[in-house]
């Protein structure tokens, strides 16, 4: 069978990083006693990462093996483990602690992403790492930022959220500007999780960790209106910003909103454009525009509903994502939750959504992955054919038929 008849699958979500223990050889030496004496205490709050099943995270061999029987060429990845000297996954950890906790944890995201540039270089053609920075440090963020470029990291780089209260200044601050001329300048793609922007959850109260999952996706989703609303994409048209597990429905419904606030904003006799500020109130393009220019949305584990939003999402704009190794994820049954979303749609647009817009914003070259993608990848015909029901087994919110109603 020819590749053409096969779908390049590439998810603009997965997850990695190193067994703790294996990150001491990729800090710089002068940290590894520090290390050496906090990992002899540390005990890691995650069952997930302390089971057999954690390997998936850095065992190259069988992660490959286990998202060729996906039928998932490439990917995008983004952290999983815990890195040196964080107290937690560095998607949820709490704030640092004073200066020499802000020092030990870029020590820790550096040694993440030589690491992952190494694991990335074992399947150099399927595998795009994202890199990690702080933003305690402006310009060691910059310096970061050069260094994931230097290392070939085409995944691009993590911006954390600004949690207020932190003094930190917020993403729309004058403050940022060096950072987004950098990454502009070096074809760095900014990639912004769910789950790395809010406030940490607070553990002492039983509701903590459902309240921080609901409030989780506006978090998330603030980084657009930061960016827009400020002058950054308009000051910085090449530069090219990821949203990523954080749903995609929402996309339509805040472009028409915010598309409706800077007209406001803009109009000298409306009573708000006294209070709204210069920038926001004289961009040359709508805000809609800007997302079509330069924003995307990995849009993780997609369910029927969001498709059916594409056309005001904007079909180039989406790349699916299985979140593998993720609990929530699609695995094991991504061939499943590709059939149960797309069955009915045009294979021109489950192509695009499914792969080839991720592989034009991470840089994935499809002739590279080709006789991959025809021993794997899952057929236009296999993907056509309607799935009634999910596997009985099957955890995904990708198999809810509607996120509201019941089975």
């Amino acid at each position: 069978m020819e590749a053409t008849d096969r779908y390049t699958v590439i998810s603009a979500d997965c997850h990695a990083g190193a067994d703790l223990p294996a990150y001491r050889e990729y800090l710089d030496p002068g940290y590894r006693e520090d290390f050496d004496a906090w990992a002899a205490t540390f005990v890691n709050p995650y069952s997930d990462l302390t089971e057999p099943e954690a390997a998936r995270n850095w065992d190259s061999a069988r992660r490959n093996a286990d998202l060729d029987r996906e039928g998932v060429a490439g990917e995008v990845i983004f952290p999983n483990t815990i890195p040196p000297f964080f107290p937690r996954g560095s998607l949820a950890a709490p704030a640092p602690q004073g200066p020499r906790d802000v020092e030990l944890r870029q020590a820790g995201l550096c040694a993440h992403n030589r690491w992952l540039a190494e694991f990335c270089s074992e399947a150099p053609e399927r595998r795009a790492g994202v890199g990690q920075i702080l933003l305690n440090d402006l310009d060691r963020a910059i310096s970061e930022v050069a260094r994931i470029a230097e290392l070939g990291l085409r995944g691009g780089v993590l911006l954390p959220g600004v949690v207020p209260g932190t003094g930190i200044p917020p993403l729309y601050a004058e403050h940022w500007e060096p950072l987004w001329s950098a990454c502009e300048d070096l074809g760095v793609v900014v990639n912004h999780h769910g789950g790395n922007a809010g406030p940490a959850p607070e553990d002492d109260w039983d509701a903590a960790f459902a309240i921080w999952v609901y409030e989780t996706p506006w978090w998330a989703h603030r980084i657009l209106w930061h960016l827009i609303l400020n002058g950054t994409l308009e000051r910085h048209p090449g530069l090219r910003l990821v949203m990523t597990e954080q749903g995609s429905g929402w996309v339509p419904s805040i472009l028409d909103s915010l598309d409706v606030a800077a007209e406001r904003y803009g109009r000298a006799q409306s009573a708000i454009a006294r209070f709204a500020g210069h920038t926001a109130g004289s961009l040359p393009r709508r805000p809609s525009e800007y997302w079509r220019r330069q924003c995307w949305v990995g849009a993780s584990f997609m369910r029927r509903s969001e498709v059916e939003l594409r056309a005001g999402i904007g079909l180039d704009r989406i790349m699916w994502g299985t979140d593998y190794p993720h609990f929530e994820g699609t695995s094991p049954y991504t061939r499943e939750a590709l059939r149960f979303t797309f069955a009915d749609v045009a294979p021109e647009e489950v192509a695009a959504m499914v792969g080839a817009n991720a592989a034009e914003v991470y840089g994935f070259d499809l002739a590279l992955l080709a006789p991959l993608v025809s021993r794997i990848g899952p057929t236009v015909a296999e993907v056509a054919e309607p799935l009634a029901k999910p596997p009985p087994d099957a955890r995904s919110t990708a198999f809810e038929r509607d996120p509201i109603k019941a089975w």
